[in-house]
């Protein structure tokens, strides 16, 4: 026989998300976010519009207590690294200040399906709520995170194709041989009327001194030390320069007046990542695109030098006076100088072969004590200066036969008259006929 049941239902006190109770009236913090991800002045006037709407939107509400606004201005919504508004509006929520967010729509939220779903979460877990007013999505409500995740992704391919069409545009402009450059962070160019790189006289003896003490033997880190020692600001405005940024100079070819273009390329539109173009997309080579701050002669020597001071077994060095001078007699690669007992009261200075101890086939040729080369080299200075007559008359005879240049004019000249004869000789034929 069926009994019926006797069944209370026993109401929630409190609200599902929150943990409130639900015939508690206390007013929601609220909090708006605005973002631009662009500095000009129609997406300013933007940026200034979002901030005073919500402020003003958020007031109004009797149910509502006012927080901040928080913004980023010139960023874009592809990653939440660079956004600090963004990252400072969470740590707050999530510090329990905030209890909703509210923000124009999807888009100006992020545009990475990822980090927008992972936010949320993070924020609902904390009974933190987010609305999005152009699409009326609620993330407590049943259907929210099925919209969010929806729009997001289509955010996100809104931002795939837009970065998609800049870059289309930009290798246009590229195979156009049209140039550009960081001005705000190029040294020894400004920016012309017509777009192009126009000389900064001021700047272009900045970058001729590079050249030319870079040529005279100094080092990359010498170089960075003197420029920082003469107050000298970097590209980028700063008082310390680096040895990458001397190297950067050093090899760019703009200051020659050519241009390299598509040097490198961004990997991923929503990582924002670069890679450097070893061949995965093409490259234009734009030649005498603007006037030269070094001629194409110098630029080809400072190349050389590079190649010569590379890293390797044989690589050139500038740093001490014996540097790149001590050859070994076995492989043929420089010696280096070592510092033995570094912090002790027998520290001693030693020259071996760089990579002695690289590999398994190791030379065999034996280390040398500075003091011994330090003697050494005065000895043979002292003979040479003994000797100095006949060593400089010996050079001039060098010099002399090296450079001697009488036969091949002679050549020269001969083969000139010949092609001259024979030019009369087919204009003869040629009235004659």
């Amino acid at each position: 026989m069926f009994v019926q049941k006797k069944v209370t239902t026993i109401l929630a006190p409190l609200t599902r998300f929150t943990a409130t109770p639900i015939t508690e009236l206390k007013k929601r913090r609220v909090a708006g976010y605005a973002r631009v991800s662009t500095d000009h002045n129609d997406q300013f006037t933007s940026y200034a519009a979002q901030i005073d709407y919500y402020t003003n939107y958020i007031k109004s509400r009797d149910d509502w207590e006012f927080v901040d606004v928080y913004t980023d201005k010139g960023i874009t919504g592809t990653s939440v690294k660079h956004r600090e508004g963004f990252k400072c509006m969470v740590a707050d929520a999530l510090a329990g200040k905030i209890d909703l967010i509210v923000t124009k729509s999807v888009s100006r939220f992020t545009r990475n399906t990822v980090d927008s779903l992972t936010t949320i979460r993070q924020l609902k877990e904390k009974g933190i709520e987010v609305y999005f007013e152009k699409e009326n999505i609620w993330t407590f409500d049943g259907k929210g995170e099925f919209l969010l995740t929806i729009m997001s992704s289509l955010a996100q391919e809104e931002s795939r194709s837009i970065s998609e069409n800049c870059t289309w545009g930009q290798r246009k402009r590229f195979a156009d041989g049209k140039v550009t450059v960081p001005f705000n962070r190029f040294l020894g160019y400004d920016r012309g009327p017509d777009g192009n790189l126009v000389v900064n006289p001021e700047q272009a003896v900045i970058i001729q001194q590079i050249y030319a003490i870079f040529l005279q033997g100094m080092s990359y880190h010498g170089i960075a030390k003197k420029l920082t020692a003469d107050g000298v600001p970097t590209p980028g405005g700063k008082d310390k320069w680096s040895i990458s940024t001397v190297r950067s100079i050093l090899s760019n070819e703009k200051y020659k007046g050519d241009a390299l273009l598509q040097k490198s390329y961004t990997v991923d539109f929503l990582t924002k990542k670069t890679k450097v173009n070893e061949g995965e997309i093409p490259q234009y080579y734009v030649e005498d695109n603007h006037e030269a701050i070094i001629s194409p002669e110098i630029f080809a020597m400072v190349q050389r030098e590079m190649t010569k001071r590379d890293r390797g077994q044989k690589y050139h060095s500038s740093v001490h006076a014996f540097s790149s001078k001590i050859c070994c007699g076995h492989c043929g690669s420089w010696y280096g100088s070592k510092v033995w007992h570094s912090n002790s009261q027998y520290r001693k200075t030693i020259w071996q072969y760089n990579h002695k101890f690289d590999g398994d086939e190791r030379c065999d040729t034996p280390h040398l004590c500075d003091e011994d080369i330090q003697r050494l080299f005065l000895s043979a200075a002292n003979k040479l200066l003994i000797d100095k007559d006949e060593v400089i008359a010996n050079c001039r005879e060098m010099v002399d036969l090296l450079f001697k240049t009488n036969a091949l004019e002679v050549e020269s000249g001969t083969n000139l008259a010949v092609g001259r004869n024979a030019a009369y000789l087919r204009y003869g034929a040629a009235n004659d006929s």
